[in-house]
């Protein structure tokens, strides 16, 4: 089941140095989303970390190495609790420059209208809830592809050389 680079160039540069970073601490969960990610966005360098710390790591070395930024961040609400998910996407978005305008789409087995509320509030992209079953999890990864990376046009990440 693996997707072709779509033919519209606006879309193709969505895809061009593309790399999607995952931050999840459920390490079936990350195998899943690992697996379903190679199936449905081949062309997407991907990058999972665990924790809020290897996040912030992983994106600190982001800003050093400009050409790395990922594209798209899915971030685990409950890392390993919602204090933790919030913490993080407020770092995230108060980073400077183009690191702080990276679309975050937030992950989460909860369903709380109260957590989604707070989720759009606090500046996240999307909120998923993630399947229960590990057969969802290809055709949600199909369905993020189809949205993410064929139909929204994601932000240019603009490099300073100096």
């Amino acid at each position: 089941m693996k997707s072709q680079l779509p033919s519209n160039t606006s879309l193709q540069d969505n895809f061009r140095n593309a790399s999607l970073l995952i931050i999840e601490d459920n390490q079936d969960h990350g195998i899943l989303m690992k697996e379903s990610i190679e199936q449905c966005l081949p062309e997407v360098k991907t990058a999972i970390v665990s924790s809020e710390a290897e996040a912030l790591r992983f994106l600190n070395q982001c800003r050093i190495e400009e050409w790395n930024y990922p594209k798209l961040i899915l971030l685990d609400l409950y890392l390993p609790d919602r204090q933790n998910g919030w913490r993080l996407l407020e770092q995230i978005k108060a980073m400077p420059a183009a690191m702080g305008k990276i679309p975050v789409v937030l992950l989460s087995q909860s369903n709380s209208q109260t957590d989604v509320a707070e989720a759009y509030q606090r500046g996240c992209s999307s909120y998923l809830v993630k399947p229960r079953l590990s057969t969802d999890w290809l055709r949600y990864f199909q369905s993020l592809r189809t949205y993410w990376w064929e139909t929204v046009t994601l932000p240019r990440i603009d490099i300073s050389l100096f």
